[in-house]
């Protein structure tokens, strides 16, 4: 079977080609790592089943490559508020640009299509926690808009491509993900927790940390991926650990573990910050009998050590 995978050498991407790759499947990453890190994939570069190409999804002429594909997951896109504010187009073209490019690969090929959407397409809830059903409060012109609304039309143009020509496709709203191979810059509070730990700086909260946040570890987030993409279901299924903590509760379960006594150092809200995040996975339960099962406690101590170790290699 032949996997196709962008945003391959990304946080997600990495663990989502190892997964394949350990059952044996033949692998294909695409990544212009402009927020991906080829260390991520550096031990599959010597597995004949595994082809990285350094190219951009919203350019990449497949004919070069000539590969039936059976699976593509369309995983490419900056994902931190930092990332997306620092590369609003890219962002922009790759859910949209990118994602056709990947539907008319699907359509091509006869392949299966999955599309990694987010729980930032809820916006600032009115609702919680928040059900697929749920159609979201989403500021369509403000900074976020360039990764809500980028997602929101990739989810849409993933629709009318199933709609219009009966595409096997399948659709995630990934919420709060963290584990090994995440960036020690990436911006997202787990990672910028531990870094400030290791390197004895405070933790900075934007806003009073009282918004929520739930927070699902990789593994359990890749078993939930590859478990959909073997249904014929084609609406969103929300994909997260509904377990929900203020930004002030996960500074303090940090602290626990690190046992450390680390300030708190507060600066303004980010523009259309969340208030809440919560994910109902009443669907994920009964569609695929998934639901997490890594205790944020194991995930964060889990996640420090892969980033201290990071941090030694640098």
């Amino acid at each position: 079977m032949k996997i196709l995978i962008t945003g391959g050498a990304g946080f997600i991407g990495s663990h989502l080609c190892e997964f394949y790759i350990k059952q044996g499947m033949e692998v294909w990453c695409i990544d212009n790592l402009l927020t991906g890190n080829e260390k991520n994939i550096s031990p599959f570069l010597k597995d004949p089943n595994f082809h990285f190409l350094k190219e951009d999804i919203t350019k990449f002429d497949f004919s070069k490559i000539s590969v039936n594909f059976d699976i593509i997951f369309h995983l490419s896109s900056p994902a931190s508020p930092p990332d997306y504010f620092n590369f609003p187009i890219e962002t922009l073209w790759v859910n949209s640009i990118g994602t056709e490019v990947c539907l008319k690969l699907t359509q091509k090929y006869n392949a299966k299509f999955l599309f990694s959407s987010t729980s930032e397409v809820y916006g600032d809830p009115l609702v919680s926690p928040q059900k697929e059903d749920y159609w979201g409060n989403v500021n369509s012109i403000g900074l976020r808009s360039v990764y809500d609304e980028g997602k929101r039309y990739g989810e849409a143009i993933t629709m009318a491509y199933h709609r219009k020509f009966n595409l096997n496709t399948h659709l995630i709203r990934i919420f709060n993900t963290y584990g090994p191979n995440m960036r020690l810059n990436d911006g997202r509070v787990i990672p910028n927790f531990i870094y400030q730990s290791l390197t004895s700086q405070p933790f900075t909260i934007y806003g009073d940390g009282k918004q929520t946040r739930s927070f699902c570890y990789i593994d359990d987030l890749i078993a939930g991926i590859t478990k959909l993409i073997q249904t014929d279901y084609n609406l969103p299924v929300n994909l997260g650990n509904p377990d929900e903590f203020t930004i002030l509760e996960l500074a303090e379960k940090l602290k626990s573990i690190l046992k450390k006594e680390i300030p708190i150092k507060f600066l303004p809200p980010i523009p259309d910050d969340p208030r809440k995040r919560k994910p109902d996975i009443s669907l994920a339960k009964k569609l695929l009998k998934w639901e997490p099962g890594i205790s944020l406690q194991d995930g964060l101590q889990k996640t420090i050590e892969s980033l201290k170790i990071q941090m030694e290699a640098k």
